[in-house]
């Protein structure tokens, strides 16, 4: 049975998440802190972490640089916060999904079981695999990037995106195609999002290399860069 993490201060809603989620089929614990909800991570395995920004004792932000820190686990924030900067930064530090308080019941589970089948199936990347352009090595068995045997750290999203690029060189991925692939979710024109994690791979990269190991098309996508 998998393992919920609930880090929510609202009584109401994490009682509510807490009943939803045992009717579901989910074995949950229920923290109703930051500080608590880091806590009981430290301590226990959980197979997802269902959370809140707005927390007593550390932010949901704090908890969730914590986290990232030691685990990729699927994190799904659920917040009243609306700000789609807000959002991005979210993303691009690690949160694997939003959802806008107040919420439809039905979004929870269909978010929590995307997640976790993700999770479960490796997002298709279970097989070991090294693939190598030029200085830059991308290990599928244990979810790495290097360059000059340096690993960089990246976000589950941002290494999805340069597996699907060097796992098919000279191939032009529309943001469509490289979204929904990275995302496994459906594209609905978010373009800020895929290029601050573009910007942010590439940003992460140029401590290490000038190469420019991911290329624009510019009205089309990208594709990967640095191959001769």
């Amino acid at each position: 049975m998998q393992k919920i993490l609930i880090i929510e201060d609202n009584n109401e809603i994490n009682h509510m998440l807490f009943e939803l989620l045992k009717k579901n089929g989910y074995e949950t614990k229920q923290a109703f802190s930051g500080t608590e909800g880091l806590l009981y991570f430290s301590l226990e395995s959980f197979d997802l972490i269902l959370m809140d920004l707005m927390l007593p004792g550390m932010s949901g932000e704090t908890v969730l640089a914590n986290i990232r820190k030691k685990s990729d686990i699927p994190i799904v924030i659920i917040s009243a916060k609306t700000e789609v900067e807000g959002k991005i930064n979210l993303l691009e530090n690690g949160a694997d999904d939003y959802i806008t308080k107040p919420f439809d019941v039905r979004e929870v589970m269909a978010r929590v079981r995307l997640q976790i089948n993700k999770a479960q199936s490796g997002t298709e990347y279970a097989r070991q695999e090294i693939i190598s352009a030029g200085e830059l090595h991308i290990d599928s068995d244990a979810h790495s990037v290097k360059i000059h045997n340096e690993e960089i750290s990246v976000t589950r999203q941002e290494f999805n995106i340069l597996y699907l690029l060097f796992k098919n060189p000279g191939k032009v991925f529309t943001k469509q195609e490289l979204f929904e692939l990275a995302w496994e979710e459906y594209y609905f024109g978010a373009d800020k999002t895929l290029n601050v994690h573009i910007s942010n791979i590439r940003n992460k990269l140029k401590e290490y290399t000038d190469v420019n190991y991911i290329e624009t098309v510019w009205g089309i996508g990208f594709k990967a860069g640095g191959i001769k």
